[in-house]
């Protein structure tokens, strides 16, 4: 029977292995913290959404989606559709090259509006049900007694890549501050929104 510290160890390096990739929601956290609007509610909403979503897995939900597979088909299309559109504005700004990192008070998105997008850019990804509560509530209920110390584990490293990229995007500030360095940025967020949308949709 594993400890509930090498649970933990286990649950931090699955959960690092799973949430550091190029997708969608991390491309998004990126360009708010390189911009540094509302970067701490950001962050916030998507460790607390991993940490919700990594405690039901746990707790047997996995199951649940597990034996309805129409729920995820229908939340893989809302989402690819939702992403398509995201990346087609994303490129558009690129296209337009009117958008530059120093920008002022007027230009910055509304709060609601950067706290919508992240939600529907994290519930509205049917990877998020396979990978945080399917395959991590699979694996860290194969720890016994100690899956709770997995999923603690799990959530650690949400927080922990979370907040480092977030918060460590700003120091790309220099970096992005002129405007065809901008353009960059939002065509690589294009493009990998775009095809994660198309092939969710692909796949749904």
């Amino acid at each position: 029977m594993s400890t509930p510290l090498a649970a933990a160890a286990a649950g931090l390096g699955t959960g690092l292995s799973l949430i550091i990739a190029i997708g969608a929601q991390n491309a998004y956290v990126l360009r708010q913290g390189v911009r540094r609007e509302h970067v701490g509610v950001i962050v916030t909403i998507c460790a607390a959404s991993d940490a919700v979503l990594i405690a039901a897995g746990i707790g047997g939900l996995g199951a649940v989606v597990r034996s309805v597979p129409t729920a995820v088909t229908v939340i893989a299309w809302i989402g690819a559709v939702f992403l398509v559109g995201y990346g087609v504005l994303a490129a558009r700004r690129a296209w337009k090259q009117g958008e530059h990192l120093e920008s002022d008070g007027a230009a910055e998105h509304s709060r609601r509006t950067a706290v919508l997008t992240c939600l529907a850019l994290t519930w509205l990804n049917p990877h998020v049900y396979l990978d945080t509560v399917l395959l991590l509530g699979t694996v860290g209920n194969s720890y016994g007694s100690a899956h709770w110390a997995f999923a603690a584990g799990a959530v650690t490293a949400s927080v922990l890549w979370f907040s480092g990229l977030g918060f460590g995007a700003g120091r790309l500030g220099r970096v992005l501050a002129r405007p065809r360095a901008w353009r960059v940025l939002d065509a690589v967020i294009a493009v990998t929104m775009i095809t994660i949308g198309v092939t969710m949709a692909a796949r749904a």
